[in-house]
């Protein structure tokens, strides 16, 4: 298993980490998998009334698909198979409130999790960045859903930078991508203190607050994710050469990167 579960019956908080940390909690198509089962099992737990979300380790929270992963395509250039839009809890129909913690990097794949939680929670160590451009690949759901959370410059910086620049959990304060900064390695016990007090209210009106939240944003999001596939199609590169690219970890002034 790739992926930690436990609940504690009597707060009625279900805590789950990613359990890869040798690779970064990078999610490889078993991760996946469990992610998804793991929300929609939530759907039918009353015993857990709140979530919180979290990697293994402190060198990283998730660091996205796992390079490694063989996710095979569709000869047609309308389709993408994407293993990780079923990662969510929103995707999987789940509205009972998720919290994120993160402690480490916070990169490209990741932000299919962050985006679909209610908050997040980072260490004053956490970074958080963009690869996707510096390796050719178009950056599109991970910009969606953070332009849900963050000013249009500050994601459009951050997509666009690549891995030139990494944004510290003081930034991501400031913009809005993060609720609350604590100090190493205290993002967890925060973020259990926040679904601890969240879980003691009447699900019925938290779960219905969350969706209500969700909805100010709904349609356009719908909208942007429906573009994403298209802009993936065409902007990118062939997987070969963006192998080429990872492997000499190309752009962001020969593999250094800067803090903001």
């Amino acid at each position: 298993m790739t992926l930690r579960t436990e609940t504690d019956e009597e707060t009625g908080v279900a805590l789950v980490t990613l359990d890869r940390p040798e690779r970064l909690n990078a999610i490889d198509l078993a991760t996946a998998a469990e992610l998804a089962a793991a929300w929609r099992a939530f759907r039918y737990d009353d015993g857990v009334r709140a979530v919180v979300l979290t990697g293994a380790g402190n060198r990283a929270f998730c660091t996205g698909i796992d390079r490694s992963a063989d996710v095979p395509q569709p000869s047609s250039p309308y389709t993408i198979d994407d293993p990780l839009l079923t990662i969510g809890p929103k995707a999987n129909d789940l509205w009972k409130p998720v919290i994120a913690a993160v402690e480490g990097m916070a990169c490209g794949g990741a932000f299919y999790l962050l985006g679909e939680a209610e908050f997040v929670v980072a260490s004053q160590e956490a970074t958080f960045f963009d690869p996707h451009t510096t390796y050719g690949m178009v950056s599109a759901y991970e910009a969606i859903a953070m332009a849900q959370r963050m000013p249009f410059g500050e994601v459009a910086r951050m997509s666009l930078m690549g891995t030139a620049e990494r944004v510290t959990a003081r930034r991501a304060y400031e913009t809005g991508l993060v609720s609350e900064v604590t100090a190493p390695g205290d993002a967890v016990a925060a973020a259990l203190s926040a679904a601890e007090v969240i879980a003691s209210y009447p699900t019925e009106a938290v779960q219905g607050t969350v969706r209500a939240v969700w909805s100010a944003k709904e349609a356009a999001r719908t909208q942007a994710m429906a573009h994403a596939p298209h802009l993936i199609a065409l902007g990118n590169l062939p997987p070969e050469r963006q192998s080429e690219l990872f492997r000499g970890r190309g752009g962001g002034g020969g593999g250094g990167f800067r803090l903001r």
